[in-house]
């Protein structure tokens, strides 16, 4: 159940209209990296996981509901910063500001490359914020990633975090509205926050690495191929010992005369780790087995029911 509350989640200001902002803003409001696509991530997401993690659902749904507090933010924003547009398109006069706009070659060129960019921005919303990003490319479905696994799902998000801040710090150059900058910094710092909560819930479920239930293969988790010319560039993600399992990374420096000789991988052993195949078995099915179990005890058997009324605590 929603509750809308008509005031703002923060107030958001623009000392001056700019229209040409405006246009560049509806990245946030209908993009891939935007408020809409993070908000219906987040509740997609929390369906399978309101009853085996009811907890987790509660942090979904309300960093959802707070992404689309933010997309009602963004769209304020760009429909201030269109100003009297809306009124100017409606305005017959010859003089109307939109037909003085067409005065000098400059200005003319100016306005064909705009609406050519996103020619639907003012030719059909008639001044008003539109479902897509800054090129005028409808929002759609696929932007939405869910895959039903809570240990999939939260990396997602904290991509999907992380892109997000970093739009908004693009953003932030292309405007001097010290208005509009705060709305900006505002909602750039709660994708920070976000994304920390989303590390913490992350951080609950054990084991959750690698992502789902599986355990990949000892003979080809750690090994790095040397798949480039030129001199060799070492680091932790080649030699030492692997972040999170602590096996040995395994170099290769000559992937084709290693693919050969091992009779195309299939010879290529387990090295630099304790694990083979029969310790990794017993660990997806002790895996699959803990998550399986949970996930069914949360089920009822029968007759389900989503809520209970009144709502208890959980």
């Amino acid at each position: 159940m929603f509750h809308h509350v008509k005031e703002l989640q923060f107030n958001a200001r623009v000392s001056k209209p700019d229209p040409k902002f405006a246009s560049m803003l509806l990245e946030q409001f209908g993009g891939a990296n935007g408020e809409l696509a993070a908000a219906m991530q987040y509740f997609v997401q929390a369906f399978p996981a309101r009853q085996p993690y009811p907890d987790k659902y509660d942090m979904l749904m309300d960093i959802a509901t707070e992404e689309f507090s933010h997309l009602e933010i963004v769209g304020a924003t760009i429909q201030m910063l269109l100003g009297p547009v809306n009124g100017e398109l409606k305005d017959l006069a010859d003089k109307s500001e939109i037909m003085g706009l067409l005065d000098g070659k400059a200005a003319k060129e100016s306005m064909i490359h705009e609406a050519m960019v996103n020619p639907q921005f003012l030719a059909l919303s008639g001044g008003g914020p539109t479902l897509t990003n800054s090129q005028g490319v409808p929002w759609n479905a696929g932007y939405v990633n869910a895959n039903g696994d809570l240990t999939v799902d939260l990396r997602s998000n904290i991509a999907a975090e992380s892109r997000a801040k970093i739009v908004y710090e693009y953003l932030m150059q292309f405007t001097d509205d010290p208005y509009v900058k705060e709305t900006l910094r505002f909602l750039m710092t709660r994708e920070i926050a976000h994304a920390q909560m989303f590390e913490a819930a992350l951080s609950t479920i054990t084991p959750n690495f690698p992502p789902g239930v599986r355990q990949g293969d000892p003979r080809y988790t750690n090994s790095y191929f040397n798949m480039s010319s030129g001199p060799e560039v070492r680091g932790p993600w080649n030699e030492g010992q692997m972040p999170v399992t602590g096996d040995e990374w395994i170099y290769v420096d000559d992937p084709v005369k290693h693919v050969i000789e091992s009779n195309g991988m299939t010879e290529h052993g387990p090295r630099g780790t304790v694990r083979g195949m029969k310790e990794t078995d017993e660990l997806n099915m002790a895996l699959s087995q803990k998550r399986s179990a949970h996930i069914k005890s949360s089920v009822p058997k029968g007759e389900n029911q989503w809520s209970t009324y009144p709502q208890k605590d959980m």
